[in-house]
């Protein structure tokens, strides 16, 4: 646009509407394609808490079935079932039940058992808040994974490379570090979604792929080795950067639950109480509406995803400060994806993603032991995980299954302000 002149001055009128033009454009750029977040929360929006419970169930009895169906005592027995009905039973106990009962004793069965249950859901409940709060801003984070890799690449780079601190000085700078980096790793795809409409869905991906690869460069370094040793792994943490235990020795539960639900509740108060979470509310709902009202489009993008990046992070720093003791290849273990599945069953809310969180971390936990003492494969837990994601996302069909009627069980909201 050509810029007419007066006297060497720009005119006013012109300059307004060419920086009228410059925010359209910004805000088309954001809002290019169809939201896969928005349409994401949504689906949640539309699922209650009775068919989340019965999702959880119906996964639970298919997982059975699959089980007796494994089985070749389940399987010769139902050949004369009408014949002798006992022995089905028996071998169906000693096939199924047996099994999932050995899978809540390993979850809760006591104190050792819980302290693993909350070890697993640590991580789990942070890489599931870092994808609620984008959520709420109708983002989809998918690159729950990177940041997490991230934050905790920071985080233990701080926590063995750094000396002669004490413990009140270094485990905070370490944890800060593991922030910073889950924070930059979620802040460029928000810049990239708000400045150029790439979709954050394209983006994360892509940084996860960059996480991963970077981080098995950062391991093949001699500054970040041990000394004597070529494989992929870091020095270990610094006893002054290492999260204090909870519990007695041998039990790993760490002060990484302390920080995950302090991380919650603040979450809660930023998503429920505070003026930014309105306007994460307003953007999620209707970003055109949102811009009209004077609220910046482009700014709660991105501020939606750095703190779903400073979730992930701290996921990240809290296991390797606390439980893996330094950095490894396998530091992610596929829990930044996890974290998706825990915001599904926790229904995009904060407390939900919690218990969401501690029941995975259950079913990790108790996956160890049912497979020690039954000699179930652990594929057992990642099936019924699985399974939960499916019924969850199709709500309609566990209303099919139950003969719920639609309405007849009264829905919760997913956030304040989503409606149903």
């Amino acid at each position: 646009m050509s810029r007419p002149e007066t006297g060497g001055s720009v005119d006013p009128d012109t300059e307004r509407e060419e920086a009228s033009a410059r925010e359209e454009e910004r805000g088309q750029a954001v809002d290019i394609g169809a939201s896969v977040g928005r349409r994401f929360a949504d689906a949640l929006s539309a699922t209650t808490v009775m068919t989340t419970l019965l999702a959880v169930l119906s996964a639970l009895v298919i997982g059975a079935i699959i089980l007796a169906l494994a089985s070749d005592e389940v399987r010769s027995s139902l050949g004369y079932f009408f014949a002798r009905p006992g022995d089905t039973f028996a071998a169906l106990q000693d096939n199924v039940w047996d099994v999932y009962v050995a899978l809540v004793r390993g979850a809760v069965g006591g104190p050792n058992q819980l302290s693993e249950t909350v070890t697993a859901a640590t991580p789990l409940i942070l890489t599931g808040l870092a994808v609620a709060v984008p959520l709420r801003a109708g983002l989809f984070n998918i690159g729950g994974e990177g940041q997490f890799l991230a934050g905790g690449l920071c985080a233990g780079y701080v926590g063995f490379a750094l000396t002669g601190l004490p413990l009140v000085a270094h485990l905070p700078l370490a944890i800060l570090a593991g922030v910073a980096g889950g924070a930059l790793w979620g802040w460029i795809p928000g810049v990239l979604k708000a400045r150029t409409g790439a979709h954050e869905v394209i983006t994360t991906i892509m940084l996860n792929r960059i996480a991963i690869l970077g981080l098995e460069y950062v391991l093949s370094l001699d500054a970040v080795q041990p000394i004597g040793r070529d494989d992929p792994i870091s020095r270990s943490m610094l006893d002054s950067a290492t999260l204090p235990r909870l519990a007695g020795a041998g039990r790993r539960v760490n002060a990484g639950i302390i920080i995950a639900l302090i991380t919650a509740v603040v979450l809660w108060w930023l998503l429920e109480r505070s003026t930014r979470g309105f306007e994460l509310t307003a953007v999620g709902l209707n970003a055109d509406a949102a811009r009209s009202a004077g609220m910046s489009v482009a700014a709660t993008v991105t501020i939606a995803m750095a703190v779903g990046g400073i979730a992930a992070g701290l996921g990240g720093a809290s296991q390797v400060l606390g439980v893996d003791g330094r950095i490894s290849a396998g530091l992610g273990g596929g829990r930044g994806f996890d974290g998706i599945t825990v915001a599904l069953l926790g229904r995009g809310g904060v407390g939900g993603t919690v218990a969401a969180g501690l029941l995975f971390g259950a079913l990790e936990a108790g996956g160890r032991l049912m497979q020690a003492q039954t000699g179930t494969s652990l594929d057992l837990v990642s099936v019924i995980q699985a399974l939960i994601v499916l019924f969850i996302a199709a709500p309609a069909l566990v209303q099919a299954i139950f003969r719920i009627k639609p309405g007849a069980v009264t829905s919760t909201d997913v956030a304040s302000g989503w409606g149903t």
